[in-house]
């Protein structure tokens, strides 16, 4: 063992010359590009066997707390049709997109037929998730997991809420705004968000929609306030 030791020793203190000095680089480099090809091929095979593996895939969060939350829902499903319900699974649901009907007294009904409507008509290509009525009732047209037709770019990460109202002003009734705020922190505790990501549809375009809360900022920040405070008292 001592003579071992010495053999180490010596072998230590030696000085590595260019061509050992090359050798070793050589070695090194050729392992490293090994252990990157073994990577690569496990890479390719988890894509070949998951091919979604890597994409951020659509999830619904479950719970006691989520239920205890769910506000009552009328699910009123439009046909399967390309003008307001094209089937399109989503990715994974990052926001809430909440926007105003624009056609001041008609119902959350109104707005479910006119969106069913397309599917003959083919004069537009519109529809949302969910549309919020004049006395908070909420109709649910399209399902969380595929796609509406209402916030562009939008469209393929998050749900959309059309909300009815009373006059041209755009503001919600008592009764709409207390039903968008309930719905809002279901949908937060449903696919794991907060108030900070319900957005307008002006925030993704720029259109005036909706109306109010885009021309009253501290209405919005009023609402996302409420939102917080319902996803709060949920805890």
């Amino acid at each position: 063992m001592a003579a071992q030791r010495r053999r180490n020793q010596q072998k230590k203190g030696r000085k590595e010359t260019p061509r050992q000095r090359q050798s070793r680089i050589r070695k090194y480099t050729r392992n490293g590009l090994v252990c990157l090809v073994v990577l690569f091929v496990v890479f390719l095979g988890f894509r070949l066997v998951n091919p979604d593996i890597f994409k951020g895939k659509y999830k619904e969060l479950t719970g006691a707390q989520i239920d205890a939350t769910e506000p009552e829902i009328d699910v009123q499903l439009l046909t399967v049709n390309p003008y307001s319900r094209p089937g399109t699974e989503t990715d994974k649901i990052t926001g809430i997109v909440v926007h105003y009907t624009a056609n001041p007294g008609a119902t959350a009904m109104n707005n479910r037929d006119y969106f069913e409507s397309l599917k003959d008509t083919h004069e537009n290509q519109v529809s949302s998730n969910f549309v919020i009525g004049l006395e908070g009732e909420i109709v649910q047209c399209v399902p969380t997991w595929e796609v509406a037709y209402a916030s562009n770019s939008r469209n393929i990460d998050t749900v959309s809420i059309e909300c009815c109202h009373p006059d041209e002003t755009g503001e919600f009734n008592e009764a709409t705004y207390r039903s968008l705020v309930q719905l809002c922190a279901w949908l937060c505790l449903k696919f794991g968000l907060d108030e900070t990501d319900v957005i307008r549809h002006y925030d993704v375009t720029g259109k005036n929609c909706p109306k109010y809360f885009v021309e009253n900022e501290d209405a919005w920040n009023t609402f996302r306030e409420d939102i917080r405070l319902a996803l709060k008292n949920a805890e």
